[in-house]
């Protein structure tokens, strides 16, 4: 209880991470992954981008859905489909729980993607051009909207609680974790199933994001292309993946002895309000953001250990996250460690917030930060400590990751070692 007689906020905990990346699959691969230090970003090739400015992407190449569903499931659902329910059941088994365990009205389905299942209606237009309508899979209608990631995965694990899946673009995974706190926060449900799923490699979608010069043209040096805070950074690299947490209330996951990796203390979002593509220059509205995760959480500035950047490797957003960053820690901004990890798994768009969650939570746990690769030499305004190209072993108790995305749209959780 509080000292003015309301129940206080349910405590959040985070009990199982289910990363799908280019780095890894699962929580001990990624790891691994952000050990090995190197970029798996490589020449695209799903398709042909030899007329693309830019030609590079984080693919993953080792994913077979049937290693994590049915024949009849994974052939029923594309790419996009197939990340949301894997990561699912990645996430419930590093949980060490099963759907039969848990109260299905209780358990809310969160998940956040930019583009959805755009890339299977890419690939059925040019079969209507030619063929006409029959042509086209009827699957399409079920596959291609955004909401098709948190409805997958209830369907496939009878999950009947509050669902939604946002599409705000690339803060959507973070803003699904930060609504699932909401709901258990508010003790309106017991666990949920949150974060973000992204497939978008495709021609269409990935030549728009190209056409624009959004992103990375280092095409000569692929596994260099991705390099935030970097002064020659020239764009984002496009990536494909996803993340689910595994939330639960203290008192549930307390009442099975459930391990845990931190507890999310706060969430903040807010929009920039200034352009579809370009971030407020002032960093007012991110640092409002990141601000409230922080004070929500009942945290101080200096109490900030990590912070996971945003880092999209892009000229404007680099610099500007830095600004933020200095104006939300104060002076403390040139003591905390600070680390952009796309260069990992690319720009995964709605998925990356989730992952990079799952990161801050494996930091806390782990007390190891992964670095910042492709760091030369820190651009003009990007002049904290990026933990450039070498991890370091640090005790983080406190973690702050930042996603900003078109739109203007900036979302931030904060994290902390769990403690009675």
């Amino acid at each position: 209880m509080t000292t003015d007689g309301r129940d206080a906020p349910n405590r959040v905990l985070i009990t199982g991470i289910g990363p799908i990346t280019a780095s890894g699959i699962g929580v001990d691969r990624l790891w691994a992954g952000l050990h090995r230090g190197s970029s798996p970003v490589r020449d695209v090739t799903r398709f042909d981008v030899s007329s693309y400015r830019s030609r590079l992407a984080a693919e993953i190449e080792d994913f077979d859905p049937q290693d994590y569903m049915g024949r009849t499931q994974a052939r029923r659902l594309n790419r996009f489909g197939q990340f949301s329910v894997a990561a699912t059941g990645l996430a419930l088994a590093d949980a060490e729980l099963r759907a039969s365990q848990l109260k299905p009205e209780r358990v809310a389905v969160q998940m956040g993607s930019a583009l959805g299942g755009i890339i299977q209606a890419e690939e059925e237009f040019p079969k209507f051009l030619s063929k006409g309508l029959k042509s086209v899979s009827p699957r399409l209608a079920l596959g291609v909207f955004c909401g098709a990631a948190s409805c997958n995965v209830a369907i496939e694990f009878g999950f009947t609680g509050p669902n939604s899946t946002n599409a705000m673009s690339c803060a959507s995974g973070t803003i699904a974790i930060g609504d699932a706190w909401r709901l258990i926060r508010a003790g309106i449900v017991d666990v949920a199933v949150a974060g973000g799923s992204e497939a978008p490699l495709g021609p269409l979608s990935f030549g728009a994001f190209s056409l624009i010069r959004a992103m990375s043209a280092r095409n000569h040096e692929p596994s260099r292309a991705c390099r935030p805070f970097d002064e020659d950074r020239d764009g984002f690299v496009m990536g494909e993946g996803a993340c689910v947490l595994i939330l639960e209330s203290e008192a549930h996951a307390q009442a099975r002895d459930a391990h845990v990796y931190a507890e999310i203390r706060g969430f903040g979002t807010s929009n920039d309000a200034h352009h579809m593509a370009a971030p407020r220059p002032d960093g007012a509205e991110a640092a409002r953001a990141m601000a409230e995760a922080i004070a929500i959480g009942g945290i101080a500035p200096d109490e900030v250990d990590y912070v996971n950047a945003h880092g999209s490797s892009t000229p404007l957003n680099d610099a500007t996250e830095t600004r933020v960053i200095h104006s939300v820690l104060g002076d403390w901004a040139d003591k905390v460690l600070v680390s952009g990890t796309k260069p990992y798994y690319g720009h995964a768009l709605g998925a990356s917030g989730a992952i990079e969650a799952g990161i801050c939570a494996l930091t806390i746990q782990r007390g190891w930060v992964a670095p910042t690769l492709n760091l030369d030499t820190r651009g003009e305004g990007c002049d904290l400590d990026y933990v450039g190209n070498e991890g370091r072993e640090a005790t983080v108790d406190t973690a702050v990751t930042n996603s900003f995305g078109f739109g203007g749209i900036n979302a931030s959780l904060s994290l902390r070692a769990f403690s009675l």
